[in-house]
């Protein structure tokens, strides 16, 4: 059975806590992981989490700030102590190469796992697997910044009743599925589309355009929300979202489950992110990100 869940490694902004990790998280979906935004003590809260890193497949960093990407060094190494049996691919903002050399080189070490490089220039495609397309879509920061979106290419969802009154059973089932017909019958007569799910990923940004283009119609957004609302204003100062922003962009973008992170040490009271979220309309599954958590993708409607 494949599993889809997102694994929770730290949720703390700029500064580590006694409570938070800097980031870090690892999406799990049908065999492959890819990681984003390893912060400082990736490595450790991995190990902490059961994930290794025989499980990583990919790497995408939104940033180079060092609370999203200070840990690169210590998971490339720990890739190649392991020696990964497949190739890792490294997503990156192309305008931040220096830096990923310099944390891909920071020290010495054998290599024996190929890293491959592919850095991000602009909005667009970025892989295709079976089971997923990865895009990338530029957000607002400071520095270079993009959010990542992972789709399911849609499927077909087989309606017994249908099948039923064409007298479809057995081992037709499968055929019509394979070859899109049987006789008179098309797979369109006794199926219907199911919809693929979605996953995005947006860290530290304003709102902008980008925000809204990775969050539609997701199953999953995985945002940040650095600042309560009374510090709106600083939170647009400095490139950042409210946890009310949030909310609202996952109101508008029909989001299933929205997971909020990135907190800022000024707030000690975590509850406060979920009474702002819920205040600025959001209805649906809502998680406050947590060390060291597992959050499942929710399931097909």
């Amino acid at each position: 059975m494949s599993v889809r869940e997102l694994v929770v490694l730290g949720t703390a902004s700029q500064v580590p806590t006694r409570h938070r990790n800097h980031n870090g998280y690892v999406l799990l979906w049908d065999g492959q992981g890819i990681l984003f935004d390893p912060g400082e003590g990736t490595q450790r809260q991995m190990l902490r989490a059961g994930v290794a890193a025989h499980d990583l497949h990919r790497i995408c960093v939104t940033h180079f700030h060092g609370d999203h990407s200070l840990g690169l060094a210590g998971v490339i190494q720990r890739i190649n102590l392991d020696r990964v049996p497949h190739p890792v691919t490294a997503h990156y903002p192309a305008s931040g190469q220096h830096f990923f050399d310099r944390l891909r080189y920071s020290t010495a070490y054998r290599e024996t796992v190929a890293l491959v490089q592919e850095p991000v220039a602009a909005d667009g495609p970025l892989a295709a697997e079976p089971s997923y397309t990865l895009d990338a879509v530029k957000l607002s920061h400071p520095v270079e910044s993009f959010g990542y979106r992972l789709t399911e290419p849609d499927g077909r969802r087989m309606l017994p009743r249908l099948l039923a009154e064409r007298g479809i059973k057995g081992p037709d089932v499968g055929r019509i599925q394979r070859e899109g017909s049987l006789g008179a019958t098309t797979l369109d007569d006794v199926s219907e589309v199911r919809r693929g799910q979605r996953f995005a990923f947006v860290m530290d940004t304003r709102l902008c355009a980008g925000v809204h283009a990775l969050a539609e119609g997701c199953d999953m957004l995985v945002i940040e929300s650095t600042f309560l609302d009374e510090d709106e204003r600083l939170a647009t100062d400095h490139g950042h979202l409210t946890a009310g922003q949030a909310a609202r962009v996952a109101v508008e973008a029909g989001v299933r489950h929205l997971v909020l992170t990135h907190f800022s040490q000024r707030y000690p009271d975590p509850g406060l992110y979920e009474q702002q979220a819920r205040a600025a309309g959001y209805d649906g599954e809502l998680t406050i990100a947590r060390d060291l958590t597992r959050v499942p993708v929710p399931k097909r409607t």
